[in-house]
């Protein structure tokens, strides 16, 4: 977890996946490729994760208390369960950015655990985030020379396919290192704090 001097590593607390919804999504994205939808850069499904906070470049001086204000923030938030929902996109109609499924099941939790973490990290001066979060697994984005071309076949792959309801345990909550590199991202946990329902 050491970083050169004068660098910060480049951080974000998700939700890891477990191996079958790993599978699923896999199996997902095979069949989304076939579609048309070749094109598309298609995230490992090693690497695709529920990202509740992303920090960006944080001195690793500030790891200890990133962890210990994601333990307050999960004290009373019980683990509870998600599914693979429906596919939907971001971007216009002719201008796709990213394709990605929704999560189904149990959406309140989760809704009030990312809030959570919001506001102990916020108190660690993190600004919050101003979108509204929408839980999602980002599954592929679309390059922009090749948007117009994709606007079709993307829009008819979200209404023909329905992911499998693969279920997402959600027991704890991992501080993920993220490294960029030619072959893409690669991502290491750092931590993980266990959610605890009282």
């Amino acid at each position: 977890m050491t970083a050169p001097p004068g660098q910060g590593l480049r951080l974000f607390v998700a939700v890891e996946l477990g191996a079958d919804a790993l599978r699923a999504l896999g199996e997902l994205q095979t069949e989304l490729r076939r579609k048309g939808l070749a094109a598309l850069r298609w995230v490992r499904p090693e690497g695709i994760h529920l990202t509740l906070k992303f920090l960006g470049e944080v001195p690793a001086a500030a790891v200890p208390d990133i962890e210990r204000a994601l333990a307050g923030a999960v004290k009373g938030v019980p683990p509870h369960t998600l599914r693979l929902g429906a596919l939907g996109k971001f971007g216009g109609r002719g201008s796709p950015r990213v394709l990605w499924v929704d999560m189904a099941g149990d959406q309140e939790v989760v809704l009030s655990l990312q809030q959570r973490v919001e506001g102990a990290l916020n108190r660690l001066g993190f600004p919050r985030e101003r979108r509204r979060f929408s839980p999602h697994l980002t599954l592929a984005r679309v390059p922009p020379e090749g948007a117009r071309a994709a606007a079709g076949p993307l829009d008819e792959a979200i209404a023909a396919v329905h992911p499998q309801p693969a279920e997402i345990q959600v027991r704890e909550l991992s501080l993920m290192r993220s490294q960029l590199g030619p072959g893409g991202a690669v991502y290491t946990r750092l931590f993980a704090v266990a959610l605890e329902a009282t």
